[in-house]
């Protein structure tokens, strides 16, 4: 009994030390970022949705770390040129990633070359939000539905940014499940180059985030067309689904729905890896602090970029999810698919 006493005691005095050393760690980390330049790398040129999430919330963040947060735009291959130097970047906590999660798992999916990253060994910080996305058209276009496309037969030129940075892929998918004649043109800086391609009709379609289509339905001359999602869009709740539009097979439901999972990645906060670990939990709380700003969600909305916050672990669930749980006969169909451009 005596012996069983004294390792309770010792079990509770380990505890008690442990509960003295947490708030003293993370007074540490506190103090590492006083004063310090934290950048948020953006893998697009300024100006385009992530651009535009960055910039919003880092002075938010600069805020609560007692930092000097900038926005630093590494266009090129779509993000992944930005996912690779981040990948080797200083494990130090002051540098990170508001990523497109949806390249960045197509990505590791398709084993593209040049990859030099793997999603889930990344440090996760929490998804800033996840959308569905939306097909776009000039508002002259003369097509103006899926049904229309089909119809037409003629061949859709998409705008894109590189062969995997959710535009071009999304643009694949769907030209596949809908049988269309489509030609992805990629070397567009960002989605807002993109976007302004099919304005200016140099290109016909473009397939983009909902917060950022809303912007440009709003403010350009573009149309929406549909719905490439299961879930409704807060912003066109009447737009029809992707599924309402087009008769599909099983392996096309399949595929939509494989896509809309890789989707839901959405715009995630990644560190390099191997951020000690003290400093992760320490980011992770002020990130969960930050975007859960009231002040910060309101100018959100105003300009329409919504914050869907998703933390860590929830946002690491999903990554293993879309990356993890793809079969190897799946996986060749996907990479049939979208090398075929």
């Amino acid at each position: 009994m005596k012996r069983r006493s004294m390792i309770a005691i010792a079990v509770a005095g380990l505890a008690a030390i442990a509960g003295l050393a947490a708030p003293q760690a993370q007074a540490d980390e506190a103090a590492f970022f006083k004063g310090k330049t934290v950048r948020i790398v953006v893998g697009f040129s300024a100006g385009g949705g992530y651009d535009a999430y960055a910039r919003l919330i880092a002075p938010y963040l600069g805020q609560r770390l007692g930092a000097n947060v900038i926005v630093e735009n590494m266009p090129g291959a779509g993000s992944l040129t930005a996912m690779n130097a981040v990948n080797v970047a200083d494990p130090d906590g002051l540098r990170m990633m508001l990523a497109n999660g949806t390249a960045a798992g197509l990505a590791q999916i398709m084993d593209t070359q040049g990859v030099r990253f793997d999603l889930n060994t990344m440090g996760h910080l929490g998804t800033v939000s996840a959308s569905p996305w939306v097909w776009l058209v000039h508002k002259d276009s003369a097509d103006k539905t899926p049904a229309d496309f089909i119809k037409s037969g003629r061949t859709i030129n998409w705008s894109a940014t590189g062969p995997i940075d959710g535009l071009s892929d999304g643009a694949q998918i769907t030209c596949t499940v809908a049988r269309l004649n489509c030609k992805v043109v990629m070397g567009y800086k960002g989605s807002n180059d993109a976007a302004l391609a099919v304005t200016r009709r140099e290109m016909d379609a473009v397939f983009v985030s909902d917060t950022s289509a809303n912007n440009y339905v709003r403010s350009t001359d573009l149309f929406a067309v549909a719905n490439m999602s299961r879930k409704r869009s807060r912003f066109f709740p009447d737009l029809p689904t992707i599924y309402e539009a087009v008769k599909m097979t099983p392996e096309d439901e399949w595929l939509m729905d494989f896509h809309g999972t890789v989707q839901d990645l959405g715009r995630i906060l990644i560190t390099p890896p191997k951020v000690p670990q003290a400093r992760m939990e320490f980011l992770r709380s002020i990130v969960k602090e930050t975007l859960a700003d009231p002040q910060l969600m309101a100018e959100g909305e105003k300009s329409q970029r919504y914050i869907d916050y998703i933390d860590a672990q929830e946002t690491m669930k999903a990554v293993r999810k879309a990356i993890g749980d793809i079969t190897p006969e799946q996986k060749k169909r996907v990479q049939a698919i979208l090398s075929s451009r």
